[in-house]
């Protein structure tokens, strides 16, 4: 016991294991752990989680793949938050997000030590580790409860019966005797070991089976959940193991997603991921020794428009430490183009859509293995769980990064713009070691940067037969009157579109009084009765590419991707989104919760993943005080719901907004939210 809370350390990271995927018996030594709440992914949703529920006296348990917290402003090395204008410039955000700016604004005496442009705060991968790490330490303290931190660690099975998750087995990794030190190898590397229970030559294993605290069990047998899980895993984890309804990839063409790119659902073409790392600017002219792999992936790099062919617009893009930052501040947009933008001692990280972004696209090459995959490779078996994801796609991705840098600083040719010399820039060095930006020796990220996951079908309620998701149309500022979805578009679905957008014109819109075409679109986001949280960025499309593999010559971009993208709407996160099917304490924050395809490119940046685990924090620790599940508390919609309405009170009481200023109905002015 430290003080009045509890920090379990436990695990590693494993090695290179080729273990296929099979059934496996876990090793006859299993500890158990008690949870209020066990956490899977100790990302920004995975954090905000826990420090709700730490602040509310709860016992958490949080298991993550790499040994740090923070996902996109730590292990996946993206430490530059995407914000929106109008949000920042009101502070409208969570309040533990906000005391997480607050944390940085400390560390460095000002927001932004980088430099950067793309963001109010760019800073070093390594403090959004550990400001976020005291952070939760902090929350236990206030909230008296109690943090339990399994680093190294993955869920390997769930014992699922009567729709309760009842325990989880996790295996957690460390060194093996006169082995190399943690985060010496990348993932894919590393990943198939994981999720092994046996020993390997680098690495030793411990089992936790996870499960709800002794306190809780003598509840009546048909009573409330004694615990939850909460998946904030970067790619919908548990949704894969625990097998409940998800999608993955493309949408079909309907009238909820009429910018689809297919009119078919498309598992395999689902945003591109990225592998960060870090490059400095040194006086010296550097030497470089061409990897021996370059030739294949060097036909793929470029620029990607000619307005961002600048090397010191990209360098200073996501630049996370200068030695001067005062110097760049106020100084017009157009300076970042011009060399002394950058000077000595400068640290950028890198993530480029047409650069070290991976965008597999085919069944051949794709990351996140769908349903029919998980279940040909026997991974969706008692204990055949191996993570859902390929680990040669992985490495691919690891390479493609690598050359990356290489092409910065020597390359001569650009795939995308051919009329535009491309100059190398020698005076930059790759930085690698565990004490570099990323915290590895191989100088990648940790895990990868991951724009999209499994994503959940939410339960069939009102309005919503199929199953709950939040669609395009939910979000998006697109001009729907624009030929293209008239001329596009069968007629009944364009006809459903003008319905479904009509807003305060909605009864003549259903009763046909006045012609679809004529009536007004809606200016503004959908409102829920059931918000727990907010969210704003533009719809951003990283797109999968059309040939395997994403290297090959002249390879393009999945024709009608980028449709969708643009601005949209400040939008809100209902609780439906976050309540999956078929099991009753298993709640999803993140990434994974309840969206389209095309609604989820803007539902991933770091305030909307830190407002989605409040969400699902302070709804798991509200479900065990009421003993109510979650589905209770909107299964009822569009009646009242007077618990739904209390837990709303609290989120919102506590500091956290579910909905923006003036969200209403009759508020159809939402322009100047930029």
């Amino acid at each position: 016991m430290i003080s009045k809370y509890t920090l379990a350390f436990v695990g590693g990271l494993v090695a290179l294991s080729a273990v296929p995927a099979l059934a496996q018996t876990p090793k006859v030594n299993i500890q158990s752990e008690e949870c209020d709440i066990l956490i899977a992914g100790g990302g920004l949703a995975g954090s905000a989680a826990a420090y709700e529920s730490l602040l509310a006296g709860k016992t958490v348990c949080v298991t993550e793949i790499t040994d740090w917290v923070g996902g996109q402003i730590s292990a996946q090395g993206t430490s530059a938050l995407d914000e929106r204008k109008t949000q920042r410039s009101l502070l409208f955000f969570n309040r533990g997000y906000l005391e997480l700016r607050e944390r940085i604004q400390k560390r460095y005496g000002m927001l932004n030590p980088g430099g950067c442009w793309v963001s109010s705060s760019c800073f070093m991968p390594k403090d959004g580790h550990e400001l976020l790490f005291s952070m939760l330490q902090d929350a236990a303290k206030t909230g008296k409860g109690t943090l339990k931190w399994y680093p190294n660690t993955v869920i390997k099975d769930l014992d699922i019966s009567n729709g309760i998750i009842n325990n989880a087995i996790a295996i957690s990794h460390k060194p093996a005797p006169n082995a190399p030190p943690l985060n010496t190898l990348p993932l894919s590397q590393t990943i198939l070991d994981a999720y092994s229970y046996q020993d390997s030559p680098s690495f030793t294993k411990a089992v936790t089976k996870f499960i709800p605290k002794s306190g809780s069990t003598n509840l009546p047998a048909n009573s409330a959940p004694k615990w939850y899980v909460i998946d904030a895993t970067e790619t919908g984890e548990l949704i894969g193991l625990a097998d409940v309804p998800y999608r993955l990839g493309i949408d079909p063409l309907s009238y909820l997603e009429p910018s689809s790119s297919s009119r078919t659902a498309d598992p395999y073409c689902p945003q591109g991921f990225t592998y960060t790392f870090a490059m400095q600017a040194t006086a010296q002219t550097q030497t470089y020794e061409i990897p021996s792999f370059y030739a294949r992936y060097a036909p793929y790099y470029s620029y990607e428009l000619p307005s961002l062919a600048s090397f010191p617009f990209v360098f200073t893009y996501r630049r996370i430490f200068t030695p001067n930052p005062a110097k760049f501040e106020g100084i017009d947009f157009s300076f970042y183009k011009k060399d002394e933008a950058v000077v000595v001692g400068d640290i950028s990280m890198q993530n480029w859509t047409w650069g070290n972004d991976y965008r597999p696209g085919t069944s051949n090459d794709n990351l996140i293995y769908s349903r029919e995959q998980l279940q040909a490779s026997g991974q969706l078996k008692k204990g055949g769980w191996m993570g859902g994801l390929r680990a040669s796609t992985l490495e691919q991705a690891e390479l493609l990064a690598k050359g990356y840098f290489y092409w910065l600083v020597t390359g001569t040719t650009d795939s995308q713009l051919k009329d535009i010399p491309k100059l190398p820039n020698p005076n930059y060095i790759f930085l690698s070691g565990l004490d570099s930006p990323m915290g590895t020796r191989h100088g990648l990220s940790k895990y990868p940067y991951m724009r999209e996951g499994r994503r959940i079908i939410g339960r069939p309620s009102w309005g919503y037969p199929t199953g709950f998701t939040i669609s395009e149309i939910d979000i998006s500022r697109r001009n729907y009157n624009d030929d293209y979805y008239k001329k596009n578009l069968p007629p009944q679905m364009y006809a459903n579109l003008r319905v479904a957008l009509a807003g305060l014109e909605s009864a003549a819109a259903i009763t046909g009084s006045t012609p679809s075409s004529e009536i007004p679109i809606r200016t503004r986001s959908t409102i829920y009765p059931d918000t727990v949280g907010i969210g704003h960025y533009a719809i951003d499309f990283h797109p999968c590419l059309n040939l395997s593999p994403v290297e090959t010559v002249g390879n393009t971009e999945r024709a009608g991707e980028r449709r969708g993208q643009g601005q949209a709407y400040p939008f809100q996160i209902p609780l439906r989104a976050l309540i999956p099917q078929k099991i009753d304490n298993l709640l999803i924050a993140g990434k994974s919760i309840a969206t389209s395809h095309i609604a989820a490119a803007a539902y991933r940046v770091h305030s909307f993943e830190w407002s989605s685990g409040v969400a699902a924090g302070i709804t798991a620790s509200f479900a065990l005080e009421q003993k109510i599940a979650p589905f209770e508390l909107v299964n009822n919609l569009p009646r009242p719901e007077p618990k739904l309405a209390e837990l709303q009170k609290r989120i919102e009481k506590s500091g956290n907004p579910i909905a923006f200023p003036d969200t209403s109905i009759f508020n159809q002015d939402w322009s100047k939210w930029e």
